[in-house]
């Protein structure tokens, strides 16, 4: 895939899901602040589920146009956000903890995502928003790592696409390094797992 195609997919995919985008991102944002807030701990868990199984089927199954979208990427995003779901239900209880200086600036670094994107060159529809596959694995990372009790699957998962952000040198989306970071951060979170030995299966 060439940098225009996959920017043609981009912008296909943001023409036809813009008012969706904008519903899911408000849902996201509100129950985030509610696990936050201790008031439903699982709510953050439920919308990034929901988040990630809209990427693994509205925007790879609807818009991938490659074998590694459909084959690799769809199928990581589907298990991904029922994992996610799979938490919410089984661990419920766990809070999300407030979060560290380092996790405020990544999750500051999402909050402008769209913004690098345009700083960059980019204009609607053929730009990063925050309901795509990159912004949404680093804003799952980042509030997942917050829980006491984690998934190893599904945060290896995660990462595993965070280092998916190498790609923005080939296909000139360098807001993606945000994604990178993400990546690397998620490394760092599993590995302190276990190293303290409180991997949970």
């Amino acid at each position: 895939m060439s940098a225009q195609e996959f920017w043609n997919v981009i912008g296909n995919y943001n023409n036809q899901t813009l008012f969706i985008q904008i519903v899911l991102l408000s849902i996201l944002v509100l129950a985030i602040m509610l696990s936050y807030l201790k008031k439903l701990n699982w709510a953050a868990k439920i919308a990034l589920g929901i988040a990630n199984l809209f990427i693994g089927i509205a925007f790879f199954a609807d818009y991938g146009t490659e074998p590694i979208q459909i084959f690799f990427a769809m199928p990581l995003f589907i298990v991904s956000g029922i994992l996610f779901l799979y938490e919410a239900w089984k661990n419920k209880d766990d809070e999300l903890n407030k979060p560290s200086v380092f996790q405020i600036i990544l999750l500051s670094l999402y909050a402008v995502y769209p913004l690098f994107s345009v700083a960059f060159g980019a204009t609607f529809p053929q730009m990063v928003t925050h309901i795509m596959p990159c912004p949404v694995t680093s804003l799952s990372i980042v509030a997942y790592s917050g829980y006491k009790l984690k998934n190893r699957i599904l945060l290896a998962l995660l990462t595993i696409w965070g280092f998916t952000g190498i790609k923005s040198i080939f296909f000139n989306v360098y807001e993606d390094l945000i994604l990178l970071i993400c990546g690397f951060y998620g490394l760092f979170v599993l590995i302190k797992m276990f190293q303290n030995g409180k991997v949970k299966k």
